[in-house]
């Protein structure tokens, strides 16, 4: 069994085509990628700019889910990707998954939109705000 890190929040990226209702409801639909893992894929700030160069690219704006892992722990299994992956804090580490079928209003403290617009990923998340909000 993987050692859980020492984190205070994992997150969520959600793709832009199903952007998260406001409010958010007491279970957000699950995205197809979930369904077929079984489980919800998470990252930790350390990860996240990883995860989305690696798998959101070309994505002109993310949605980002901040969870406190106090909410979701008991159902999270830290474990290595199923995938290979490099690079950015992503290589190496294990993900939380979380082994719910629910994730939602009670569980997510805040719910940003990030834009890369004609820049790269590094760029916005080197910004400010982005840094202030991406907490570990």
């Amino acid at each position: 069994m993987a050692e859980t890190p020492q984190v205070t929040y994992v997150y969520k990226l959600v793709h832009p085509s199903s952007p998260p209702p406001d409010p958010l409801p007491e279970s957000l639909p699950l995205s197809e990628f979930d369904v077929q893992s079984g489980f919800i894929h998470l990252s930790t700030a350390q990860q996240v700019p990883g995860t989305l160069k690696l798998f959101f690219t070309n994505e002109p704006r993310m949605y980002v889910l901040r969870i406190p892992i106090k909410a979701i722990e008991k159902d999270v299994r830290w474990e290595a990707p199923s995938v290979p992956v490099s690079g950015d804090g992503v290589a190496d580490s294990t993900f939380p998954h979380l082994y719910s079928e629910r994730l939602g209003s009670a569980e997510v403290e805040s719910v940003v939109l990030w834009e890369r617009g004609e820049g790269t990923w590094d760029k916005v998340l080197g910004t400010e705000e982005v840094i202030s909000w991406l907490i570990l």
